[in-house]
């Protein structure tokens, strides 16, 4: 299910940005299916993945560590519109891609940090954002 996978994916995404609690909140009421106790289930599942994902470094283990969430997180949703009514199903797919859609909207949102820092540049070098050159006399 492209779907299923998409909303995997977009848990991992919106993991630390500025659409998480938003995306959370929302995630726990679809799989939670309006039941108190499951929802806050899914949020302290969804609180062990965002602790897990910030934990996660930039090597080949984050990378792991991001791609089994999202699988993980892949097979949630895959049972959830699996065994929803077929009447419900469609309400369910409609409330996943909206939530997706919200995470895809604010990844512009999102911050590049790159950190240059003891690099030699033998050419020119662009970028955007505040640049902070500092020259030191030898």
């Amino acid at each position: 299910m492209v779907l299923a996978s998409t909303g995997g994916g977009a848990v991992v995404q919106a993991a630390g940005t500025d659409a998480w609690q938003s995306f959370r909140n929302g995630v726990a009421r679809l799989v939670g299916r309006g039941e108190a106790e499951r929802e806050r289930r899914e949020l302290e599942r969804l609180d062990r993945t965002l602790a897990e994902l910030e934990a996660a470094g930039d090597d080949q283990e984050g990378e792991r560590v991001r791609l089994t969430h999202a699988a993980a997180w892949q097979t949630r949703f895959e049972s959830l519109l699996e065994e929803a009514a077929e009447h419900d199903r469609e309400r369910i797919a409609a409330s996943l891609e909206a939530l997706v859609s919200a995470v895809n909207g604010a990844a512009g949102d999102r911050h590049v940090h790159n950190d240059f820092r003891h690099s030699t540049f033998h050419g020119p070098v662009q970028g955007s954002g505040t640049q902070n050159n500092h020259y030191h006399q030898r």
